[in-house]
């Protein structure tokens, strides 16, 4: 019996060129992933859709896209369109994902995937139902420096790997959080929940890409600013199918004088360590250091969007497949009691 993606490839293996359309062309499309559409090839960025007309039409012109949308039925209905990057905020990564997939055009939906596991289950469901691709947009797993940490993980640079730790503390205004015109990253019912549901994933999707299957998560979550509409201090702790511990603390309310993106790998020879938003990796083997230092990309999808590309011409393995970002939804429920 074929697999999903042997259907899907035999499906869709003569597509000979990605022609995209974008839905929610909004300020994460701007330098992070929107030109990259037109940097790789067999890719081209052919239409945008925005709900305001204006901006639409605004962003159309400066990207140099011949088309755009304010409907978005009339984006994924476009005959010129065979392929769909969903960059929403997540409250309607659902609905827009299936509409595409029932219209039998591939799918590239941004992290996290959805409001919460359920949605993201019947978004998986969908993909198989309707016998259409659908990638998650967990770029990181595609970048030079998070490869070269697997590279080092597989090589048993630092031994076997006894835990993780990684620390998020994290002021109110941070830096690292992308702008936008409203703060619905704060809005649960948008963003599903808060700044961890908009951060989290890039860092629990290593630590799977990292150590394969969690056989055992749990975690709390809690107000530590009264008026925050959702939690801002998240603490959850994973054991993985190899043994592996990991423990993670997230607070959003931390001063900014102890602002902190640390992750620590712990092996039975070593240590690596890395800021998941940063540019660097600090080696220590035997109490022997080594800092690799890497070039922010220009586009940071532009990598992912090349292994994106190649599936969805039949050329390559699905870089993060719904049923794995699924794992990453469940998790993050787990950790803040999400229903």
């Amino acid at each position: 019996m074929q697999s999903n993606d042997e259907l899907f490839m035999e499906k869709q293996k003569n597509m000979e060129e990605i022609n995209w359309g974008i839905i929610g062309c909004g300020d994460v499309t701007e330098v992070k992933s929107g030109p990259a559409f037109n940097k790789v090839a067999n890719s081209k960025l052919v239409a945008v859709m925005r709900r305001d007309a204006a901006k639409a039409a605004d962003y159309a012109k400066r990207h140099g896209v011949t088309k755009w949308y304010n409907d978005v039925s009339n984006l994924i209905n476009d005959p010129e369109v065979n392929a769909i990057y969903i960059a929403t905020p997540p409250l309607q990564h659902e609905e827009y994902t299936i509409a595409a997939l029932a219209a039998g055009k591939p799918v590239y939906v941004e992290k996290p995937m959805a409001l919460n596991s359920a949605a993201a289950q019947r978004m998986a469901e969908a993909s198989e139902k309707y016998g259409v691709k659908l990638v998650v947009a967990h770029y990181r797993r595609a970048q030079p420096l998070f490869l070269k940490i697997k590279s080092l993980l597989e090589e048993n640079a630092i031994g076997d790997v006894r835990f993780v730790d990684l620390k998020m503390l994290q002021p109110m205004a941070s830096d690292i959080i992308a702008n936008s015109e409203e703060n619905w990253r704060i809005n649960p019912a948008i963003s599903g929940g808060g700044l961890f549901h908009d951060l989290a994933p890039h860092q629990l999707d290593l630590m799977l890409y990292y150590f394969g299957e969690a056989t055992n998560f749990r975690g709390l979550a809690s107000k530590q600013d009264v008026s925050a509409p959702v939690a801002d201090l998240v603490t959850g702790h994973i054991q993985f199918d190899n043994n592996v511990v990991f423990n993670g603390l997230w607070c959003f309310s931390a001063p900014k004088t102890e602002q902190l993106d640390s992750c620590e790998i712990y092996g039975s020879n070593g240590k690596i360590t890395f800021s998941v938003f940063g540019q660097y990796i600090k080696i220590n083997i035997n109490g022997k250091e080594e800092i690799l230092h890497f070039e922010p990309l220009q586009h940071v999808e532009q990598p992912m969007i090349e292994q994106v590309v190649a599936y969805f011409k039949g050329e390559g393995e699905n870089p993060c497949s719904a049923e794995e970002a699924l794992k990453t939804m469940k998790i993050m429920d787990a950790f803040t009691k999400a229903d």
